[in-house]
């Protein structure tokens, strides 16, 4: 079935960050567009505003009529609904077409230019800022985004431009189902090894993804990575990275709460570049999107201005409270490279603060995997309060708790381990410089409540 030639549009799994991006390019086109997800979220609320059909109970009688005719409906779902979902065994036993989130971005850009971000991690806010440049610049563009971008409250750009901005997802392989134009890979740290197994075949499924780069195109990867690139021959490659590189910074100054630079480039240096979103780390990520986005003909000025004019991605170094005595911030940061990245620039931030973490683990598999480097990364920080292992996927694994990163933590760090739901009571009990909330699980949910309290605090 080609895209032209859909009716209606089933999602399963609908709330997804990822997700709710195509249902939202899919409305746009006004298209019927329904799906179920397990439990209502501020997201899926906002989604049913918008006109998407959306139920939270496992039953096919709450599918509406307009779905079940396989020859105009196309279903999408995404790889963490379980095989045996009733709704999607439906879908397949009634020769629907059903395709991954994945397939569905693939053939998207097949019919547009695709600026991909591939890697570990970096890739939601590489993507946003590459997406907010081109779209406030001539190229202009359309974009599928892991997370909200403050700019624009939504995950999710249209405009009539040919390029397509894709955060290109290595869970499940997924990024294999891409064909970029120009694609960025920040990072080749290893990661879901409960798909991948070993640390080798993690790294050939991003080699793998490099060979799909359309010809004519190219490939921007971060320097120092192990992975190898297998290109084809008229594919461009580049290197980058905050101090090296074809692209890269220098005469970086941060101090007075900003962050200049100057950004070195093959095609073009630009000088004097400020961060809208003044975070160390954003410095190698504004490097990468800068690169991307000049590739595509975005000018000096218009990079400079949507640098400066970048507000950031939710749950991405979001700031709640930033006062002199007081900082509070959450980040989604769940993988040790990530924490030691994000731990280092509030460090640098904040040197002469006491710096506390509040940290749910993400994942068992990864936390059985990691929790030495998870240990190691927030040692960084002078207090780490541990909260239990968000299973999101997963079942149980015995013996794995977040008391294996607890016991290997460094002496000197003080320590704690919490439950979750007594979050907001520990806040209260106790004083901070700087707090930050740190995981991909559903720790944030408690961030609204974090924040009130420590505004309270702050009236006196």
């Amino acid at each position: 079935m080609e895209l032209k030639d859909i009716k209606a549009v089933y999602f399963i799994g609908a709330g997804g960050i990822g997700m709710s991006a195509l249902a939202r390019f899919f409305m746009s086109r006004g298209l019927v567009v329904a799906g179920y997800d397990k439990t209502p979220s501020a997201l899926t609320r906002q989604l049913e505003r918008e006109g998407m059909l959306l139920h939270y109970e496992e039953n096919v009688s709450e599918i509406p009529h307009v779905c079940k005719n396989p020859k105009a409906c196309l279903v999408v779902y995404t790889p963490a609904v379980p095989a045996d979902h009733r709704e999607l065994e439906f879908f397949r036993q009634g020769g629907f077409e059903v395709q991954k989130r994945a397939q569905v971005l693939g053939e998207i850009t097949r019919s547009h230019k695709g600026l991909c971000v591939a890697g570990t991690h970096g890739k939601t806010t590489t993507s946003a800022m590459c997406a907010h440049i081109m779209h406030q610049s001539r190229p202009d563009c359309n974009a599928f985004l892991g997370g909200i971008a403050k700019n624009y409250g939504t995950n999710y750009i249209l405009s009539d431009s040919d390029y397509v901005v894709i955060e290109a997802d290595e869970f499940d392989r997924s990024f294999h189902w891409l064909r970029p134009w120009i694609s960025v890979i920040t990072a080749t740290d290893p990661d879901h090894l409960d798909i991948y197994g070993t640390k080798e075949a993690y790294l050939e499924s991003f080699t793998k993804y490099t060979t799909l780069i359309q010809p004519g195109g190219a490939l921007i990867v971060h320097t120092g990575l192990e992975m190898r690139d297998s290109l084809q021959p008229d594919v461009r490659r580049y290197e980058y990275s905050r101090d090296e590189g074809d692209f890269h910074a220098e005469n970086i100054r941060i101090g007075g709460g900003e962050i200049t630079f100057d950004f070195v480039s093959p095609l073009g240096r630009v000088d004097n570049v400020r961060l809208g979103q003044p975070v160390p780390v954003n410095i190698e990520n504004g490097v990468a999107a800068m690169a991307m986005a000049q590739l595509c003909g975005c000018t000096a000025d218009e990079l400079r201005y949507g640098m400066a004019t970048f507000t950031g991605v939710e749950r991405r170094f979001d700031f709640k409270i930033k006062t002199p005595g007081l900082v509070f911030l959450s980040d989604y940061a769940h993988h040790p490279k990530e924490i030691r990245q994000s731990a280092e620039s509030i460090r640098q931030l904040y040197a002469d603060k006491r710096i506390t973490a509040i940290f749910q683990p993400h994942l068992y598999t990864r936390t059985r995997d990691f929790y030495k480097d998870f240990a190691d990364s927030l040692s960084l920080l002078d207090e780490v309060v541990l909260c239990d292992i968000y299973p999101a996927r997963e079942q149980p694994i015995p013996g794995v708790t977040s008391r294996l990163i607890y016991d290997n933590l460094r002496p000197g760090v003080k320590k704690e381990m919490i439950r979750k739901e007594d979050v907001a009571d520990f806040v209260r009990g106790h004083s901070f410089e700087v707090l930050v909330v740190l995981g991909a699980g559903d720790l944030d949910s408690y961030v609204p409540q974090i924040t009130k309290i420590l505004q309270e605090r702050l009236k006196g």
